[in-house]
């Protein structure tokens, strides 16, 4: 792979303190300018390091790291000989993304669960998208959606708060599971994510504080960041010290993955919700994001929504349909306070306007149909899942592999800092990993590796192959 043959200008500058403070932890065992190339490699592919960006002068980063500067002229080789770096007299070197089809598996971030573009190379396998193939009783809902849309093509399209049957059928399912709730305290949005960012533009001023667990979904802290927040993070379920930071930072929302958390798999109990939602007390507001809740694949069953009695206005849910039933459908909601859903909906029409109509009908029979559409989607989740597992425990002896009872990911204990190192080596491989530091707010956990079991069997088979071998190349260099 070689760097572009036409020169780029830089969009941005990246200084020499930053990119000290973005690469915080990058030495590992092995030729220091190694570990510094993939580093940087790593944070393009992360997008911590947007393509187009400058980087700081071999000479100002040297003193910047502490380190000669035949090692950052070394890395800088390196990114250029990976192409993931272009340089030229006077424009210095800049960041970009490799071109062509070797360069596929860096053609996005590996974070996340939404693609930015599509990777357009069937032979990258992306463990690092936790969103999985489209239920099969997809095709049946859209044809029924199609014979319902006509009652609805005589007016404008726009239904600012979603459709009347959509909001009735997800106050229903909240009503069905412990939570009253009428019609007006559902918000129809543009997937969960849109869900997120509205809460937190609307609810947060820039420069105060929201807490998140640590690790947590990397989308929400990136929404929380857009918003200004300066953003913590607290070990999963310590509720005390959630409690804690609350009373140290002055905080003004808590944001939380209640049920088969993401990346963790862990659920809260019913005492834990419980005393989290007292933070409300405090005048914090704590949003549960249950974009997961329905995948409780071993059956272990979870507590009421993440609402308490419905009548806490501090204490809002968020959904989504993306998970349970397909992330193409771009449809998510909110649960709050009338009030709040009224405001919500203002900002948004700064965004979209409104959901499509189409896939709200569709999601509406879905819910409908729920009992009938999950089992098979749960059996085939739970077998991905089981062939995961047990193919990384057998390859990876020494790895720190849990079965999460749900979900969509497994958190693995490495037992050394190189998930970084491991993430951006594998692209070589064909293979698309998120490392830990990438789902904290302090970029912290670079001893873990999210991995996500939403491909089919064989291509699950085939990447712990090719994980193996990156593994076997990055322990070697170390």
């Amino acid at each position: 792979m070689t760097a572009p043959t036409a020169t780029v200008d830089a969009l941005r500058h990246l200084s020499a303190p930053s990119a000290a403070r973005l690469l915080d932890g990058w030495r590992r065992p092995g030729p220091a300018y190694q570990a510094l190339a993939d580093a940087l490699r790593a944070a393009v592919l992360s997008g911590t390091l947007p393509p187009l960006t400058r980087l700081p002068s071999e000479r100002d980063l040297a003193d910047a790291l502490g380190v000669s500067r035949t090692t950052t002229s070394g890395a800088y080789a390196r990114l250029r000989e990976l192409g993931f770096a272009t340089s030229r007299v006077g424009s210095g070197t800049v960041a970009v993304l490799p071109r062509g089809p070797a360069a596929a598996p860096a053609r996005r971030p590996p974070a996340g669960d939404a693609p930015l573009t599509d990777l357009g190379d069937e032979h990258v396998i992306d463990l690092a998208q936790a969103t999985p193939s489209a239920s099969d009783a997809l095709h049946g809902a859209y044809a029924r959606a199609l014979e319902e849309l006509p009652a609805h093509l005589s007016g404008g399209g726009y239904a600012h708060l979603g459709i009347e049957s959509l909001r009735a059928a997800i106050a229903a399912r909240y009503t069905a599971r412990g939570v009253p709730t009428d019609v007006d305290q559902i918000l129809v949005t543009t997937g969960a994510q849109q869900a997120i960012a509205l809460l937190a533009g609307t609810l947060l001023a820039r420069t105060e504080h929201a807490l998140v667990e640590s690790p947590t979904y990397v989308h929400a802290i990136g929404a929380l960041r857009a918003a200004g927040a300066r953003v913590v993070g607290v070990p999963v379920g310590d509720v005390e010290a959630m409690a804690s930071a609350v009373r140290r930072t002055g905080a003004r929302l808590v944001y939380l993955v209640p049920d088969f958390h993401n990346p963790t798999g862990r659920t809260l109990t019913a005492a834990e919700r419980a005393a989290l939602g007292t933070l409300t007390a405090q005048g914090v507001t704590v949003v549960g994001d249950e974009t997961l809740t329905d995948l409780d694949l071993d059956g272990v069953g979870v507590p009421a929504p993440f609402a308490g009695t419905g009548e806490d206005p501090r204490l809002i849910s968020v959904g989504s349909a993306s998970k349970t039933f397909w992330g193409g459908m771009r449809v998510g909601w909110v649960r709050a306070a009338p009030q709040l859903v009224q405001r919500l909906a203002r900002v948004r029409q700064r965004l979209d306007v409104a959901t499509p109509v189409l896939e709200q009908l569709a999601v509406a029979d879905l819910l409908d149909r729920r009992e009938e559409v999950l089992p098979a989607r749960l059996a085939d989740l739970r077998s991905r899942r089981d062939l995961l597992v047990e193919s990384v425990r057998r390859r990876f002896p020494s790895w720190d592999v849990p079965r999460p009872p749900g979900g969509l990911c497994l958190w693995i204990g490495l037992g050394r800092p190189v998930g970084p190192a491991l993430a951006a080596a594998a692209v070589s491989d064909g293979l698309r990993l998120s490392a830990g530091p990438q789902f904290t707010p302090d970029g912290t956990a670079a001893d873990h590796l999210r991995l996500t079991w939403t491909r089919s069997p064989e291509v699950l088979t085939d990447a712990v192959g090719r994980l193996a071998r990156t593994w076997a190349r990055v322990t070697r260099e170390a």
